[in-house]
């Protein structure tokens, strides 16, 4: 028997049905700590994050509306949204030592997981000195995939800032990157 669609879950979550929302919550609850990770920068923030999102469902779930799309991907813009709604209010100076931290896939072989790991921690290490305007909209394109109009909606500014943003953004990840490419590669050739 397929899993029960998303959406006919949430028409159950309406109702009150718990186990509905309990299967949406054991569906989800991952991809919602991933968000509130890469945006917040730590696991504690994250939770705290994938609590209160689902807690807003459970208590306002007609705030999906299925004609406007896939419950999925509302989701996700929820919990952008509530990330950004965090970021404004504490406007941090520094993301959480923690935003290195990466999750090893099981399926390639250990020396393959230490380079991934490695690689995945020096991107999200440069993400972390983005300014937070430009590290938000990476975050919300790339991570998240969404697009420019609709990271222009939930930064509330133009699609022209955002590309601007992201333009900025790239250029100095670009830079941050191959700097330390560099400096790894002048490494290798020393012992060579």
């Amino acid at each position: 028997m397929p899993p029960i669609p998303d959406e006919d879950l949430m028409d159950a979550v309406r109702e009150g049905d718990a186990q509905a929302f309990a299967a949406l919550l054991e569906r989800h609850m991952e991809a919602v700590r991933a968000i509130g990770w890469r945006m917040l920068g730590s696991a504690d923030a994250a939770d705290d994050l994938a609590q209160d999102v689902f807690l807003r469902i459970w208590k306002r779930p007609e705030g999906y509306d299925r004609a406007k799309g896939r419950f999925a991907a509302w989701l996700r813009r929820v919990a952008a949204n509530a990330c950004i709604d965090r970021l404004r209010k504490s406007r941090p100076g520094q993301l959480d030592d923690r935003m290195g931290e990466t999750l090893a896939d099981p399926a390639p072989g250990p020396e393959q997981r230490a380079i991934e790991s490695q690689r995945a921690a020096r991107v999200r290490a440069a993400i972390a000195r983005l300014p937070e305007r430009q590290r938000q909209a990476i975050v919300l394109a790339h991570d998240l995939g969404h697009t420019n109009i609709e990271i222009a909606h939930i930064m509330e500014t133009s699609v022209e800032a955002v590309e601007a943003l992201l333009g900025r953004a790239r250029r100095k990840l670009k830079e941050l990157l191959a700097g330390e490419l560099q400096a790894l590669g002048g490494r290798h050739g020393e012992g060579g």
